[in-house]
C-alpha cells in the first residue's frame, strides 16, 4: 500500500506477502549480464524495482511471462516453481527481494522447464 502526499510517497510492505520474510537481499550495479537462470524447491520471492528498472521473465512449467519492473510501489511475487531470470536492468537498478527462506544451495534448481 502507498500512501502519498505533498511531502511523497510511503509504501509499506504489511500483511500482503503471502510467506514471512526470512531474507533480504538487493541486486545493483548490473552490467550486460542476466541474473537468476534458476528456481526453487521450498522459497517463494517477493521482487521489487526500489529505483530504476529490470525485466523478468517468469515460467511456471506451462506458460512463460514477462514483467518489466520500474515502480518501487509494485511487486512481483515469484513461487518456488518459477524459473526466473532478471535481465535488462537499467543503470540505475537496484532491486530488493523478500525470500520465504534462509539461503539453501540445495534449493536452487538451475535445469529450465
Amino acid at each position: 500500500m502507498t500512501f502519498s502526499d505533498a511531502r511523497g510517497n510511503l509504501t509499506v510492505i504489511e500483511k500482503v506477502l503471502p510467506f514471512a520474510v526470512k531474507r533480504i537481499f538487493y541486486i545493483y550495479g548490473v552490467d550486460d549480464s542476466v541474473r537468476g537462470g534458476h528456481r526453487h524447491h521450498k522459497t517463494s520471492q517477493a521482487v521489487i524495482a526500489l529505483c530504476g528498472s529490470c525485466t523478468v521473465r517468469s515460467h511456471d512449467g506451462e506458460k512463460e511471462e514477462i514483467f518489466e519492473l520500474n515502480k518501487p510501489n509494485r511487486c512481483l511475487i515469484l513461487q518456488p516453481g518459477d524459473w526466473h531470470q532478471m535481465y535488462n536492468f537499467s543503470k540505475d537498478a537496484v532491486l530488493m527481494v523478500l525470500a520465504s527462506t534462509h539461503f539453501d544451495p540445495s534449493d536452487y534448481i538451475f535445469e529450465k522447464y
